[in-house]
C-alpha cells in the first residue's frame, strides 16, 4: 500500500514540474523578443527625430530676425537721389529675406509736411514695425515728438544730426564728407593735368565752390584739398563760398572768375541748390567741367548740364541702411546715438559710371580705385606711419584752422570800391544782379583773397 502511495506522489511531482517547464518558455521567448524589437525600432527613428529637431530650431529663429520695417518718405520716390538710394538698400535687404517693408510716400510740397507727422504718428501708434525710417533736414522736428511721446519703438533717420543722443530709440546717420572730398579731390587733381581731354588746359588749377562756411562745408573741402595734394603737391585749389545754399546766381560769378581769371577747369559744387551755378558758368564759357556733390547730379541736371559733369561724390544712403541691418543682426546696436559712415562703411563714394568711365584714363581710375581702398595715413610718426585716426584728427583740426583764417583775411583785403564786381565776373556784364541783393561785399572779398586760396599742406603743419 505504502508503495503504491509513493508511487501516486512522484507522479504528481513529475506532472507539476513539466507545467513549470512550459509556462516558463513562453514567457523566456517573450522577454527575448520584445527587448530585440523595440531596440531596432529605436535605432532607426530616434535619428531621425534628432534630425529634424535642429532644423525646427534653426528656421523658427531665422523667422523671428526678420525685421519689420517701414520707411516714411517725405517726398516721393523717382527723385534719383536721397530717397531712391535707401530704396535701393530697403529693397536689397527684402530680396535677402532680412526685412518686409512698407514705404509710404507722402509727397514733399508745403502742404503734405502736416502727413509726414500725421503719418510718424500713425506708425508708431500701430506697434507692428520693428523700426520706423525717415530721412534729411526737414523730418528732425517731427522725429523728436514722435519719438518721445513712443519710447519704445525705434526709428532710424539718414542725413541727419540735429537731435542726435536725445532719443534713446533713434539712431542718426551721417557721412564722413571729409572722406568723399579725399575721393573727389584725387579724380580732380587727375583730371586737371589730362589736356587729351577737352576744355582741360595746362595749369594745374582746381575748384571748390562751398555753400556757408562751416565745419560741415570745410569738412568736404579739407579731404578735397588732402586727396588733390595726393596726387600733386603743387595744385592749386580756388575756394569760394557763396554763404547760401539756394541762388545759384553767387555760384554762377564765382565760376565765372575761377575760369576766366585763374584758368581753373574743374569745379566742384558743394553748395547745394546755390552751387549749381558753378555748372552754369562751366557751360556758358566752355572751358570746364563741373563735378557734382551728395547724389549723381548727372541723372538730375538738364542734358547739357549733365553732359559736362565728371561725375559726383556720393552719400550712399542705401548702404548705410544696410550697414546699420549688419550691425543690428550681429548684436551691435547704436540706439540713442549718431553714427558717422565713410568709406571704410562704404558710406561715401563717387559715381564711376557714364561721364568718369567715358573720360577718366586707366590712370585716373587705378589713383581712385587706390584713394577708395582708404586715404593714406599721412607722414611717418614714430615708428610707423601715422595712424588713421591721427590724420582724421589733423584734417578736423585743420578745416577748423582754414575756416578762422579765411574770415581773417576777408576782413583784412577788402577791395577798394573801384575793384568792383569786374574782378568777380571775369567778364564784363555778367551777373550783375549781385550788388542789389546785399551779397556784392561778400563777393568782393572772396574774389580779392589772395589766389589760389588753398589750405596749407598739413605735412607742414604738424
Amino acid at each position: 500500500m505504502k508503495k503504491i502511495i509513493a508511487l501516486l506522489l512522484a507522479a504528481i511531482m513529475v506532472l507539476g514540474l513539466a507545467a513549470c517547464a512550459s509556462k516558463t518558455e513562453p514567457a523566456a521567448d517573450t522577454t527575448t523578443a520584445e527587448p530585440a524589437a523595440e531596440p531596432a525600432e529605436t535605432t532607426e527613428e530616434t535619428p531621425a527625430a534628432e534630425e529634424e529637431t535642429p532644423a525646427a530650431e534653426e528656421e523658427a529663429p531665422a523667422a523671428d530676425d526678420v525685421k519689420h520695417v517701414v520707411y516714411i518718405v517725405n517726398g516721393n520716390l523717382g527723385d534719383k537721389s536721397f530717397f531712391d538710394s535707401a530704396q535701393a538698400g530697403i529693397n536689397k535687404l527684402i530680396d535677402d529675406g532680412r526685412i518686409t517693408c512698407d514705404t509710404i510716400e507722402l509727397g514733399g510740397l508745403d502742404e503734405d509736411q502736416p502727413k509726414w507727422l500725421s503719418t510718424l504718428y500713425d506708425v508708431s501708434e500701430s506697434g507692428e514695425y520693428d523700426l520706423v525710417i525717415c530721412g534729411t533736414y526737414q523730418m528732425p522736428d517731427y522725429l523728436k515728438e514722435v519719438a518721445t511721446q513712443y519710447p519704445d519703438q525705434l526709428y532710424l533717420i539718414f542725413d541727419d544730426n540735429t537731435y542726435a543722443g536725445n532719443n534713446s530709440n533713434v539712431v542718426n546717420i551721417t557721412y564722413k564728407q571729409n572722406d568723399m572730398g579725399y575721393l573727389v579731390g584725387t579724380y580732380a587733381a587727375c583730371m586737371t593735368t589730362d589736356t587729351n581731354l577737352d576744355k582741360i588746359n595746362e595749369d594745374a588749377v582746381i575748384g571748390f565752390v562751398g555753400g556757408v562756411d562751416s565745419p560741415v562745408i570745410n569738412d568736404f573741402l579739407t579731404g578735397f584739398i588732402e586727396g588733390a595734394l595726393a596726387v600733386n603737391p603743387d595744385i592749386k585749389v580756388d575756394t569760394r563760398y557763396t554763404n547760401d545754399y539756394v541762388d545759384t546766381a553767387i555760384a554762377k560769378e564765382f565760376g565765372y572768375s575761377m575760369i576766366n581769371d585763374n584758368k581753373c577747369d574743374i569745379i566742384w559744387g558743394v553748395a547745394g541748390n546755390a552751387g549749381n551755378g558753378a555748372a552754369e558758368a562751366a557751360l556758358e564759357t566752355g572751358k570746364a567741367w563741373f563735378i557734382g556733390v551728395d547724389s549723381d547730379q548727372e541723372l538730375t541736371f538738364s542734358s547739357d548740364l549733365a553732359a559736362l559733369t565728371l561725375t559726383s561724390g556720393l552719400k550712399n544712403i542705401g548702404n548705410s541702411i544696410i550697414w546699420i541691418f549688419d550691425q543690428w543682426d550681429a548684436g551691435k546696436t547704436y540706439w540713442g546715438t549718431e553714427v558717422q559712415l565713410g568709406l571704410a562703411e562704404g558710406g561715401v563714394g563717387i559715381v564711376t559710371d557714364k561721364n568718369y568711365d567715358k573720360y577718366a584714363s586707366a590712370e585716373t581710375k587705378a589713383a581712385v580705385e587706390a584713394a577708395q581702398a582708404g586715404p593714406p595715413v599721412g607722414r611717418p610718426c614714430g615708428q610707423g606711419m601715422e595712424t588713421f585716426e591721427r590724420y582724421r584728427a589733423r584734417r578736423h583740426d585743420a578745416s577748423r584752422r582754414h575756416s578762422f583764417h579765411a574770415r581773417r583775411q576777408q576782413l583784412r583785403q577788402v577791395p577798394p570800391a573801384s575793384a568792383d564786381e569786374d574782378a568777380i565776373r571775369g567778364r564784363e556784364g555778367r551777373g550783375g544782379a549781385a550788388g542789389g541783393r546785399g551779397e556784392g561785399t561778400l563777393l568782393k572779398k572772396a574774389s580779392h583773397l589772395p589766389f589760389p586760396r588753398t589750405l596749407p599742406s598739413l605735412s607742414q603743419d604738424f
